[in-house]
C-alpha cells in the first residue's frame, strides 16, 4: 500500500466524513478563507486531522496537475475490494439491488462520474475488471464528488465469471448500447438488476 491523495472540495469532505481514521493530514491554500473551505477545517478539527497551511502553488506541486480547488487530504490507501468481496456482496444483497458494472472504462474522470451518477441513482455497488480499467485515482475520485467514498467498488479479475456469478444470485443483466431504441430513462429497473456500460471506444466485449 502506499499513501493516497484526495483532491479537491467534495471529494476530501466526503473522504473526512467517511473515514476521517484513515486521513493522516489536510493541506488547505492559505489564500482560501471563504465557507466552502470552512466546512472542509471545520470536519478535518472534529476528526483530529492535522490541518497545513501552505501556498497554492506547493498543492499545484502536491496534486502533479490534478484540480485541488484548494485542498488535498492524504490518507493510507486501503486495500482494493477483490473478487471474494463480491461473493460476499452477492450472498447479502440488499432488497432491490441495483449494481453498475463497467466494461473496460478507461478514462478515470469517466471512471469517476460513473461512480457519481451510481451513487446519485441509489446503486448499491460499481463492479469493474481489475486489468485494462481505470483505477481509482485521485483524478477519478475528484470526478466522484465524493460518491467514492460512499458506493462500494469491487474490482474482478474476470468478468465474465462475475457476470455469471451475478446472474446467479438472481439480478437481470442489462447490457447498454448507442443503437438501441429504448432510452435507458424508459427502462424498468424495479427488478433486482445490473447496468452494463462498455468501455469508451469499443463499448462492451464480445464475451461481456
Amino acid at each position: 500500500m502506499k499513501d493516497e491523495l484526495i483532491c479537491g472540495l467534495h471529494a476530501v469532505l466526503a473522504a473526512l466524513k467517511a473515514n476521517a481514521s484513515d486521513i493522516d493530514g489536510v493541506w488547505v491554500s492559505n489564500e482560501r478563507q471563504d465557507a466552502r473551505i470552512a466546512s472542509v477545517l471545520e470536519a478535518a478539527k472534529n476528526a483530529n486531522v492535522k490541518i497545513h497551511r501552505v501556498p497554492r502553488a506547493a498543492l499545484d506541486r502536491m496534486s502533479d496537475e490534478v484540480p485541488h480547488q484548494g485542498v488535498i487530504a492524504r490518507r493510507l490507501s486501503a486495500p482494493s475490494m477483490v473478487e471474494n468481496n463480491l461473493s460476499d456482496f452477492l450472498e447479502n444483497l440488499p432488497k432491490d439491488p441495483l449494481l453498475l458494472i463497467l466494461d473496460g472504462v478507461q478514462d478515470p474522470h469517466n471512471l469517476g462520474a460513473c461512480l457519481r451518477v451510481a451513487d446519485a441513482a441509489g446503486a448499491h455497488a460499481v463492479v469493474v475488471p481489475r486489468d485494462r480499467a481505470a483505477p481509482l485515482s485521485a483524478v477519478a475520485r475528484r470526478a466522484a464528488a465524493g460518491a467514492a467514498e460512499s458506493i462500494p467498488l469491487y474490482q474482478v479479475t474476470n468478468l465474465a465469471r462475475a457476470l455469471d456469478d451475478i446472474k446467479e444470485a438472481g439480478l437481470w443483466l442489462v447490457g447498454t448500447a448507442a443503437d438501441t431504441e429504448q432510452d435507458v430513462f424508459q427502462a424498468d429497473f424495479k427488478a433486482p438488476t445490473a447496468l452494463v456500460l462498455g468501455g469508451e471506444g469499443d463499448g462492451m466485449r464480445r464475451l461481456t
